[in-house]
């Protein structure tokens, strides 16, 4: 059975992708900073409870401890830091959002690359945004030119970066990154215009990869999502 861990899996686009791997037949681990949600969330997916703040270095390492063995890594979880204006984003607020969103992908990976090495499958999707496309940003027929969130698009951006360069690094491991798009959650405020299945569509696809399947790429439902 393959074993999966879903970072930020207590509600939005992580518990979908939860529910939608556990009924594909993985064993799930539902990574959560809250006990009584990730346990309540775990209980109703058949998925087992993994306390995870991917911003404390003992929580990580402990949580890693506990897994044992894993397949496949989500790294699902991260804050948008709000929609403040350029002028108005301090270097406080940029630490705010990079360090789940950027150094905690960075935290958790490596604490779980020394299981996913002795999976004769292993996958990681790193769950980014089209905000972080530099090629959109700059594109004035894209929507993601219209916003300027300066922190959560820089933090995803990096996000992409460091998805290649660990593809590099590990080209046994299969690792991409997503776009779920826009997605109605409550990251968002329900905004969205996609309901999570559907957001949730790519991510469980990529993360369902065979060791012949492409790594050091970024998708969305679509298909290739430009740099």
């Amino acid at each position: 059975m393959t074993t999966t861990l879903i970072t930020g899996a207590n509600k939005g686009l992580g518990y979908e992708t939860a529910r939608q791997l556990i009924a594909a037949g993985h064993q799930v681990w539902i990574g959560a900073r809250d006990p009584e949600r990730g346990r309540t969330a775990a209980d109703g997916l058949g998925g087992r409870f993994l306390p995870l703040d991917i911003t404390d270095d003992d929580s990580v390492a402990a949580a890693a401890a506990t897994v044992g063995e894993l397949d496949v890594l989500v790294n699902n979880a991260g804050i948008s830091g709000g929609l403040a204006a350029p002028i108005d984003v301090t270097a406080d607020l940029m630490r705010t959002v990079y360090e789940p969103n950027v150094f905690g992908v960075v935290r958790v990976t490596r604490a779980f690359l020394p299981l996913l090495q002795q999976s004769a499958h292993p996958v990681i999707v790193n769950v980014t945004s089209g905000l972080g496309s530099m090629t959109l940003a700059t594109d004035p027929t894209s929507i993601a030119s219209r916003y300027q969130m300066l922190a959560y698009s820089s933090a995803k951006a990096a996000l992409n970066m460091l998805t290649v360069q660990y593809a590099k690094a590990f080209p046994a491991i299969r690792i991409n990154c997503v776009d779920p798009g826009f997605t109605a959650t409550d990251f968002n405020g329900h905004r969205g215009v996609q309901t999570v299945e559907e957001g949730a569509e790519i991510i469980v696809r990529m993360a369902q990869l065979t060791s012949d399947g492409p790594t050091g790429t970024w998708l969305d439902r679509a298909g290739a999502v430009p740099w």
